[in-house]
């Protein structure tokens, strides 16, 4: 089996420079998947992949390419969702994983979430992205990728 693939949805990730840390530490492909354009490079383990502007582009062509054991660093629970369905890992920029015994449990707080700020009831403010968030995804991503890369053997 190969190893894992890391991938990114980019548009409004708070953690691509730790991302590529990790990465470039255990030697593997990372692919940041956004709407609008990025900083080209010419590592060939860093690619850059762009959708066309649209509800769940991004999530769909990550979704499309996710093999069991590749690595997708997202905030968007149904993404999460979808690659645990597939057999992938999914990590949320503060470093909380999702599993499939956490993931019922996110999306219906989302659905929650998304019924209070429709009925005025919640403002809809996120927490600040904080220092302990950024160390707290730098060692989960670690982990994460020992766990993948010794799965796939």
């Amino acid at each position: 089996m190969a190893d894992p693939v890391i991938y990114v949805d980019a548009d409004a990730c708070p953690v691509k420079e730790e991302v590529l840390r990790v990465a470039m530490r255990h030697r593997l492909v990372v692919i940041f998947v956004a709407n609008q354009g990025s900083r080209p490079t010419r590592d060939p383990m860093i690619r850059y992949v762009y959708v066309p502007q649209g509800p769940d582009a991004a999530d769909d062509w990550i979704v499309e390419q996710t093999v069991a054991n590749d690595i997708v660093v997202t905030a968007d629970i149904p993404l999460a969702s979808r690659t645990l369905e597939k057999g992938g890992h999914a990590l949320n920029p503060n470093g909380r994983r999702f599993t499939k015994d956490s993931i019922g449990m996110a999306l219906a707080m989302r659905e929650l979430k998304q019924y209070l700020r429709e009925t005025g009831e919640s403002k809809g403010f996120n927490p600040e992205f904080s220092a302990r968030d950024r160390s707290q995804f730098l060692s989960a991503l670690d982990e994460t990728v020992t766990r993948a890369k010794r799965a796939a053997g």
